[in-house]
């Protein structure tokens, strides 16, 4: 199961970030977004290497196609196991990010859905009149159709989804909260043995280890939440 947990390092310093790293060793996949690439670049994915964890690099690529294929490119420097775009470029730009990665075979690329911040609310201020559910079933299909093997979604969509999708689609599930940690800026979550059960195969969780005063004890204790 530790295989499965995704820790997504969004810390303010370079130092708190391998310190992290090095608190969790059974940790596997670890997570660089945009704050902590822009902060911190190379030298925080070289540290990962050497302590031989899996780089997930989430920088949510959306742009014009030929730009997203130089940028999918650029990246393979890195060896990510995972790296993500946005569905909503459309079709064209998933395809080039599909054809781009295709000489690192190691690597998958995820679309992104609809962020875990966002409620129905929120998607109505952006002019979409459907639900967030049926965003996000729309942007799956459209992102399997040209090629992507893995989603981002959040955890409340993850039924949906495999009831329409089957199994073989990769799942990935923000929005991670334990019932002991705060919720802070989520708003559709699920705990992690909830997220399990109905079909997520990677959880990401940040904050509730990363920002607790025990970030072992606090994996640990996710790791005996799920496997209960």
């Amino acid at each position: 199961m530790k295989d499965r947990i995704i820790i997504a390092l969004d810390t303010d310093s370079y130092q708190e970030a391998t310190m992290l790293v090095d608190l969790l060793p059974d940790a596997v996949i670890f997570k660089i977004g945009l704050q902590a690439f822009l902060k911190f670049g190379t030298p925080i994915i070289d540290y990962l290497k050497s302590k031989n964890k899996k780089v997930f690099l989430d920088l949510k690529f959306k742009d014009i196609p030929n730009t997203i294929y130089g940028a999918i490119k650029s990246c393979l420097k890195f060896s990510p196991f995972m790296t993500t775009i946005h569905l909503s470029g459309g079709g064209e730009m998933i395809q080039q990010a599909v054809e781009a990665a295709r000489d690192e075979p190691n690597l998958t690329v995820l679309g992104v859905t609809v962020l875990t911040s966002l409620s129905d609310e929120d998607l109505m201020e952006t002019g979409m009149a459907l639900s967030t559910e049926e965003v996000v079933l729309k942007l799956c299909d459209l992102g399997i159709r040209n090629g992507v093997k893995g989603l981002v979604c959040s955890p409340r969509e993850v039924e949906s989804i495999r009831n329409k999708f089957g199994r073989d689609i990769i799942l990935v599930t923000p929005g991670i909260r334990p019932v002991w940690s705060a919720r802070g800026d989520q708003k559709r979550v699920f705990t992690p043995r909830m997220a399990i059960e109905k079909g997520s195969d990677y959880l990401v969780i940040g904050r509730p280890i990363t920002k607790s005063n025990n970030p072992r004890d606090a994996f640990k204790k996710i790791l005996e939440e799920i496997q209960k």
